[in-house]
């Protein structure tokens, strides 16, 4: 039984180094109040709540690995996400994601609560988000619902004002490198929260972010990056930018015309705009004639304005959040008077001027 358990605890030990453990914990214990946030969970905890990391409690999978919903004793919902196999540089990215995530708290990007390094496979356990990812929603995936034009402006508002604190509120700003829709979950009342920050960087002030190697999703990707490798906040801006057209429009970010070819979504957004067919091209899903095509309007041009090809022409996404937060008001202002007009209507009954001439007034 001794050797038995010690050499259980040797494994664990050299899986927590070859995890980077130990740089890791270095990393966040620089940051004051981090032991609040992150946590250190056994792999026993996290195969309780996952029944062993059973099939059926699979969110989703992909190329990074795999997403498991567990319930810890505690009763809470959480997301486990395990990655494939590492090598050297997706150790030092998984870090990276732990490292970040560790110094933000905000209500629209996803909480992580802790991770795990005693498997060969390190763990990152995160709030447990109900409503799935954006992209599913937009492109119908798994019977999701869609989203009506109010629920699709907040969104776009709330994400937005996640990658503003990003790249402006936070000490240092951080680059996310990766925004797309399938990145950005939503909460059981469809709120928006940020997530996936593995390619992210902290990124001194007045810096730009070079790198050899690129990274990001195809479609989404800021297309002056690919000769410079270099990285500014404006690239997010940009594929923030695909998203708005992704969630006016309805399509994929690559998606196949009736001809059969590829076709990149913001090139194809941005001159659909410019021959005067927006129309022609939104998602009938979201438009209303009576209400908000003055606001699909201002919206598709905040989204052009993100899809400029010169960096230097695109607003900072803090100029944006505050455009989307103002359309946003505008529209609950509306929605509520709207309600209001109704409900007295219904209350008070139609006035004289519709009622029957031929009735006698008594």
């Amino acid at each position: 039984m001794y050797w038995a358990i010690k050499k259980r605890r040797l494994i664990r030990e050299k899986f927590f180094q070859q995890n980077g453990g130990m740089l890791l914990q270095q990393k966040i214990a620089s940051y004051k109040g981090v032991q609040d946030i992150a946590k250190i969970f056994t792999i026993k905890e996290l195969k309780t709540a996952t029944n062993n990391f059973h099939e059926s409690h699979i969110l989703g999978q992909g190329g990074f690995g795999t997403v498991y919903r567990g319930i810890l004793t505690s009763g809470k919902v959480v997301a486990i996400k395990r990655s494939k196999i590492m090598d050297k540089g997706q150790v030092i990215q998984f870090i990276n994601e732990v490292d970040i995530l560790s110094q933000i708290n905000h209500r629209h990007v996803v909480k992580l609560l802790g991770c795990c390094l005693e498997t060969e496979v390190p763990l990152l356990v995160y709030e447990f988000v109900s409503n799935g990812a954006l992209y599913q929603h937009i492109h119908r995936e798994n019977k999701a619902a869609p989203l009506s034009w109010e629920n699709h402006l907040r969104i776009a508002a709330e994400t937005a004002d996640a990658l503003a604190y990003l790249h402006s509120s936070h000490s240092v700003p951080i680059f996310h490198r990766d925004v797309k829709s399938s990145n950005i979950l939503l909460d059981d009342k469809y709120n928006a929260k940020v997530s996936d920050f593995g390619a992210s960087r902290l990124v001194p002030l007045d810096q730009t972010l070079k790198t050899t190697i690129i990274q990001g999703t195809h479609g989404y990707l800021d297309p002056g990056c690919l000769p410079t490798g270099q990285l500014t906040a404006k690239s997010d801006v940009y594929s923030f930018g695909v998203v708005l057209a992704e969630l006016l429009t309805g399509k994929e970010p690559i998606f196949m015309d009736g001809s059969g070819e590829w076709i990149l979504l913001a090139t194809y957004f941005v001159s659909s705009q410019k021959d005067g067919n927006l129309f022609g091209i939104l998602d009938d899903g979201i438009v209303d004639d009576d209400r908000n095509r003055q606001q699909l309007l201002v919206v598709a041009e905040i989204a052009r304005n993100c899809l400029e090809e010169r960096r230097e022409d695109r607003p900072t996404m803090k100029e944006v959040a505050k455009d989307l937060d103002s359309l946003k008001m505008m529209y609950e202002q509306s929605s509520s008077q709207h309600i209001q007009e109704e409900t007295d209507f219904s209350l008070s009954g139609p006035s004289t001027s519709t009622m029957d001439p031929t009735l006698e007034i008594r």
